[in-house]
C-alpha cells in the first residue's frame, strides 16, 4: 500500500496527528514489534494509538504542562518510543538521553533542559537519575518501565509505566477533552523534539527541532527512496541520536512502516536475521564489525570453502557494483555472479541479516571505500548520506545508480548547498533547526539570518555530477610543515578497513610528518592469537605482542602506499605509530557517545605519547586514568613500543610546498 498524502484525513502538523492518521488508515497494520523472552510481540497502529493516549492522559494526571520537558532514557523499546508522541500530545517537549551516559553526563542534560519528568527503562537508569537528583531542582517525577528491582524504593515520586497508563485509562472521561484540546493546538512550528549533540568539542548543545523540520524532512527523504508502509526497520541505535529519531519516529509515522525492537544487544545479530529489514541504517563501525566477523569465520573455514569464498568475492568486486547500478555486464560474468549468489553471496547476506535490504544507508563517519564496496559487491544497495542533528539528518543522499564511495551524494530534496571561500560546506533546508536551547551565541554563529548553516566540514561540489565530497572536519584539516594538506580522517578510514584495527587517530598538523595511535580489534586479534596458540590475559598484553606490532606495521605501510597515490594527500603518510595500551572509551571522555574521536582530549591526555612519537623514542612508560563499568576511577600502567613505518617517496611534494 502506498503512502497517504499529508492532507489525508485533515492537515497533518505534528507526530500525534500522523498517529491519528495511521490508526485510521491502517488500524490493523503492525506498527511496532518487540522481542521479549525470545518471542516477538506486536502492536497495530490502532493499538499503538490506544497505548500512547493512555500514557498521555497519565502524564496529564501528573500535571505535565505545555512547554515542559520530558526526558526519555533507555534502550529501544516500543513503550519508550510511545513516550515521545505522548509527551507531544500534552504540549511537552520530549528529550531522549543516551542510555549509556554516566550519571554526571545525564545530570548536565537533565539540568540544562530542566526536565520535570524522566521516563526511564529500568532500575539501572533510575539509579543514575537518583544519584544526581539533588542537582536537578526541576525534576518531580520518575516513571520506570521495568519494575524488576524497584519494589523497595521510595515511590513518593516514582511511578511504574503501566500504572501511569492505567490511571490515564481510568480517567479517560475526565481527561480526554483536555488531551484532545492540547493535541489539536499543536502547530507546524511548535517544538517536536530536543536532541543533544554528541559534544566533540565541548558540552553537548540542545538542538530544538520543530514539527515542520521533522515532517518535511521525513516526507522528502521517504519520497527520495520510495519508502512505503510495507518497509521493515530494526531500531537498535541510540534513541537520543537524530538518525534513530528520523527513522523510527519521523519516517515511520510518515509512511506507516513497522519499527522492530531487538531483545538486547546480545541478541541483535539473531534478531536482525529474523526480521530481515528492507530499510536499514548502520554507522560505519557496525559494517566494519560485521566484515571483521566474516573474515574471522573465513580464516577458520575449510580449504574448499575458503577457496570458493575468495574466488567468488574477487568476481563480486569486479562486477557486483555494476550489476547493482544497472550498468552493462557480459553474459558469462552475469552467469558466474548468479552462481556466486547461490553459493556465497545469498547465504552470506542471510547470515548478516541483510538479505532483504532494499535501501541501506551509512553515515556519521566516513566509511572506508573497501568496506563500502564489499557490501555493494554482494548486491546490497548500501548508500551514503551526509547529515547533522541541526539538519534533521538529511543534507545529501546518493540516488540509485549514482552511488560512489568517494562522495556523499547530491543535495537531498529541499536542500540547498554552497561552499564558502574557506572550503566549509553550508546548507539551507526545511529541516534546519530552530535554535540551540539557551545558547543564542552558538545559534548565531552556526545559522545566519538567511537560514544558512555552517557544517564545520570541509568539502567541494563536483562539477557536472553535483555530488558533494567531504574532505574532513574543517577544524581537523590543516597543513603539514611543508605546506602539504593534512586530512587525518582520510588516512584513519583506510587503516580501519583492516579487521585487526578498530580505531586510529592520526597526528601531523603543522609538523614535519604524520604519526598515529592505533587501537587493535580485540575480537579479530584475539581470534588470531587463539588460532596460533598465543596466550594472553588482557588487551594490553595482546597489543604489545611483537607479532601484533609487525602485522599492524604491514597494514600501516600498505595504507602509506595507497595514500602516496593521491597527490593532494600524499603528505599524510604515517612515519611512526604505536598501539595504545587501552581502547579509546566514551566513559573516559576520549570518544563521544556516538563513537566520534575527541581529538583535543586525546592530545591532552596522551601528550607524553605524542611527544615520544616525534622525538624518536623507541619505548615509553606511561600511566593512564580509566573509568570502570561501575563508575569507579583507576589507573593502568604500561610500557609501549613505538614503531617506524616505511613511507613512499612523493615526487610532487616539493612542488606542493613551493
Amino acid at each position: 500500500m502506498g503512502e497517504l498524502s499529508r492532507d489525508a484525513g485533515g492537515p497533518v502538523t505534528s507526530v500525534p496527528a500522523l498517529l491519528d492518521r495511521n490508526a485510521q488508515a491502517w488500524p490493523d497494520r503492525t506498527a511496532y514489534r518487540e522481542k521479549e523472552f525470545g518471542i516477538w510481540q506486536s502492536w497495530s497502529w490502532a493499538e499503538t494509538r490506544t497505548e500512547i493516549r493512555n500514557l498521555a492522559r497519565g502524564l496529564l494526571n501528573l500535571g505535565v504542562g505545555p512547554g515542559e520537558f520530558v526526558a526519555i532514557i533507555g534502550a529501544n523499546r516500543p513503550h519508550l518510543y510511545w513516550s515521545i508522541p505522548a509527551a507531544q500530545m500534552v504540549g511537552a517537549v520530549p528529550v531522549p538521553v543516551y542510555n549509556d551516559s554516566a550519571a554526571e553526563e545525564m545530570a548536565y542534560v537533565l539540568d540544562h533542559c530542566g526536565a520535570r519528568v524522566v521516563i526511564a527503562e529500568d532500575q539501572e537508569q533510575v539509579d543514575k537519575v537518583l544519584e544526581v537528583k539533588a542537582q536537578l531542582p526541576a525534576l518531580e517525577h520518575i516513571i520506570y518501565l521495568d519494575p524488576r528491582g524497584m519494589r523497595k524504593y521510595d515511590h513518593t515520586h516514582l511511578h511504574e509505566f503501566t500504572h501511569v497508563q492505567e490511571q490515564g485509562h481510568a480517567l479517560r472521561d475526565e481527561l480526554t477533552p483536555e488531551l484532545d484540546r492540547r493535541a489539536a493546538a499543536i502547530t507546524y512550528d511548535d517544538i517536536c523534539v530536543m536532541l543533544y549533540t554528541s559534544g566533540t568539542t565541548g558540552k553537548p548543545k540542545g538542538v530544538v527541532l520543530s514539527n515542520r523540520n521533522i515532517i518535511e524532512t521525513s516526507k522528502n527523504s521517504a519520497e527520495f527512496d520510495k519508502l512505503g508502509a510495507g518497509e521493515e526497520v530494526l531500531a537498535y541505535l541510540p534513541m537520543a541520536w537524530v538518525g534513530d529519531f528520523i527513522f523510527s519516529i519521523g519516517q515511520a509515522y510518515w509512511t506507516g512502516f513497522c519499527v522492530n525492537c531487538p531483545e538486547s544487544v546480545e541478541t541483535l545479530a539473531t534478531d536482525l536475521r529474523e526480521i530481515g529489514p528492507s530499510y536499514y541504517f548502520a554507522p560505519p563501525r557496525i559494517f566494519e564489525t560485521q566484515l571483521t566477523n566474516v573474515m574471522i569465520r573465513m580464516e577458520d573455514a575449510g580449504r574448499l570453502k575458503k577457496w570458493l569464498f575468495d574466488r567468488f568475492m574477487a568476481h563480486a568486486r569486479k562486477v557486483g557494483g555494476d550489476l547493482l547500478d544497472g550498468r552493462p555486464v557480459g553474459g558469462m560474468d552475469r552467469l558466474k555472479y548468479r552462481l556466486g549468489e547461490f553459493l556465497i553471496y545469498g547465504p552470506l547476506k542471510d547470515t548478516l541479516g541483510l538479505g532483504r535490504v532494499r535501501v541501506g544507508y551509512t553515515a556519521g563517519e566516513a566509511i572506508g571505500p573497501e568496506i563500502f564496496d564489499f557490501y555493494r559487491s554482494l548486491g546490497i544497495n548500501l548508500k551514503q548520506l551526509y547529515g547533522q542533528t541541526e539538519a534533521s539528518v538529511f543534507i545529501t543522499q546518493q540516488p540509485d545508480g549514482e552511488v560512489r564511495s568517494d562522495t556523499v551524494g547530491v543535495a537531498s530534496p529541499g536542500v540547498e548547498l554552497k561552499i564558502a571561500e574557506s572550503g566549509e560546506v553550508f546548507y539551507r533546508s526545511p529541516g534546519v533547526f530552530q535554535s540551540y536551547y539557551k545558547n543564542a551565541d552558538s545559534t548565531a554563529s552556526t545559522k545566519d539570518a538567511e537560514g544558512w548553516v555552517a557544517t564545520g566540514d570541509a568539502g567541494f561540489i563536483e562539477e557536472g555530477s553535483g555530488h558533494l565530497r567531504i574532505i574532513d572536519r574543517a577544524k581537523d584539516v590543516g597543513k603539514m610543515a611543508d605546506g602539504s594538506l593534512f586530512a587525518p580522517k582520510y588516512v584513519e578510514n583506510k587503516l580501519k578497513f583492516y579487521p585487526n584495527i578498530l580505531e586510529a587517530v592520526v597526528f601531523g598538523n603543522g609538523r614535519e610528518m604524520c604519526t598515529a595511535f592505533i587501537n587493535i580489534d580485540l575480537t579479530a586479534v584475539g581470534n588470531w592469537a587463539e588460532r596460533n596458540n598465543i596466550a594472553y590475559s588482557s588487551y594490553q598484553e595482546l597489543a604489545g605482542h611483537p607479532q601484533v606490532l609487525e602485522t599492524v606495521r604491514e597494514h600501516v605501510e600498505a595504507v602509506n602506499r595507497s595514500v602516496a597515490e593521491d597527490e593532494m594527500l600524499s603528505g599524510c603518510q604515517i612515519h611512526r605509530f604505536l598501539i595504545l595500551h587501552k581502547e579509546l572509551d566514551a566513559d573516559d571522555g576520549e570518544m563521544t557517545r556516538t563513537r566520534k574521536v575527541r581529538r583535543k582530549v586525546i592530545e591532552e591526555k596522551f601528550h607524553d605519547l605524542i611527544t615520544a612519537l616525534y622525538d624518536g623514542t623507541d619505548r615509553i612508560s606511561t600511566r593512564t586514568e580509566v573509568t570502570y563499568e561501575d563508575g569507579r576511577k583507576g589507573h593502568i600502567s604500561a610500557t609501549l613500543t613505538l614503531c617506524d613505518a616505511a613511507v613512499q617517496p612523493v615526487a610532487s611534494k616539493k612542488v606542493a610546498a613551493e
